[in-house]
């Protein structure tokens, strides 16, 4: 494992972290803990000490508290987590949340604190109306919160406005490959390195579609630039190739995943791409961006809709149909979407209603309503309510 250093505190941070949002699940959709158990200890013992996980993570922190009491690990690694933004409307909220988040963790103090989704600074104004500056200095005087960040989702101006509200030890940013000018995009890392600001980087296989969902294209397009690395390894070579990209998360689920990220660790350097492989990800680019026509990374911060739409499901549906065939892309919907069970009510497109619920949950800024309209003209054509009607009668 390599480590950089957090130049705010000097802490030496694994450059790959652990992103807790994606832990393993059962057929319950609960939290495989035995599964979950194995992988942070194999994860510790390869050389991680970043965990991330956040308040809203369904399950999450207390699988998390759970397994690191359990092992004895809370020392060995250094702690993240996330005050909900959307649940702090009186002062009180804060130290409530934070108590509930010690409690869940089993430990009486947090490493890296931050403040969840923060899009703009009139977000921050109104926390800092209820005081938060206050009860964030207490808690650091305390040592209950050792460094104070925030995650942000939000537009490039904002990135940088925000960082100078506020004297901030840390940010977390959505960074890949596809994403090289989005949202904060390159521009916001060089600024907030420059800063001396350590920059945390989320999403980095773009909710798994740089790992296990690239066109054929764009694979071959690697493999013409020689190496063996895993399409995941691509995407995080092109993260730590960068000096400013102090730890990348990944929300690994299985042994093989952990193992294949650690071995790319091994080797994580500045400028690690050779010309050559640097000059593989455009036309890379070019083909996932042929493929994938709704930019969903399957975080279901959107979710549950209130009409039960499998949104994320709908999503990856559809680009799967461009990226890996119609035949694929119809396989995925109609299971994501139980379209083909007649006693359960379809989670698909056309089930929406236009409520616009979702829209202002989405740290993406997908524009969801009309995003739905065009996944049910593609996925539910003409004949599809015949053929569902004939998957029915097969299946009874």
């Amino acid at each position: 494992m390599q480590y950089r250093i957090d130049p705010k505190s000097g802490n030496a941070l694994s450059v790959l972290g652990f992103g807790c949002m994606r832990f393993p699940r059962g057929l319950t959709a609960q939290i495989d803990a035995e599964k979950t158990e194995r992988l942070i200890r194999a994860a510790v013992e390869g050389g991680v000490n970043y965990f991330d996980t956040a308040y809203i993570y369904s399950g999450s922190e207390a699988v998390l508290g759970e397994i690191l009491c359990k092992n004895k690990l809370r020392e060995k690694i250094f702690l993240a987590t996330k005050l909900p933004l959307g649940q702090c409307r009186r002062s009180e909220d804060f130290e409530r949340l934070f108590c509930t988040q010690l409690e869940r963790l089993k430990t009486d103090y947090i490493d890296y604190y931050l403040i969840h989704n923060l899009p703009d600074v009139p977000l921050w104004r109104s926390l800092c109306d209820l005081g938060i500056e206050a009860w964030l200095a207490e808690k650091k005087a305390e040592r209950r919160i050792r460094q104070v960040g925030f995650s942000f989702h939000g537009a490039r101006r904002a990135f940088a406005e925000l960082l100078d509200e506020y004297d901030w030890d840390f940010c977390q940013i959505q960074y890949n490959y596809m994403d090289e000018n989005y949202q904060a995009g390159r521009a916001g890392l060089r600024l907030a390195h420059g800063r001396g600001l350590p920059v945390i980087v989320m999403e980095p296989l773009l909710g798994g579609k740089l790992a296990n969902g690239l066109p054929a294209k764009a694979i071959r397009h690697f493999k013409e630039a020689g190496g063996g690395s895993s399409a995941a390894a691509w995407a995080f070579r092109w993260l730590w190739d960068q000096p400013e990209v102090t730890v990348v998360l990944s929300g690994m689920n299985s042994a093989e995943q952990l193992a294949d990220n650690l071995k790319t660790a091994e080797t994580a350097a500045p400028g690690m791409l050779s010309e050559r492989e640097a000059a593989a990800f455009a036309p890379a680019v070019a083909a996932l961006r042929e493929a994938y026509r709704i930019p969903c990374t399957g975080c279901n911060y959107c979710m549950p809709c209130p009409q039960g739409v499998n949104i994320p499901g709908c999503f990856a549906a559809y680009n799967a149909s461009y990226a890996m065939g119609f035949v694929v892309g119809m396989q995925q919907y109609i299971t994501g979407t139980g379209v083909s069970h007649a006693e359960r009510r379809s989670a698909g497109g056309r089930n929406c209603v236009k409520c616009g619920v979702c829209e202002k949950k989405c740290p993406q800024h997908i524009g969801i309503v009309r995003a739905l309209e065009s996944v049910t003209k593609r996925m539910e054509p003409f004949w599809f309510n015949a053929m569902i009607w004939v998957i029915r009668r097969l299946l009874s």
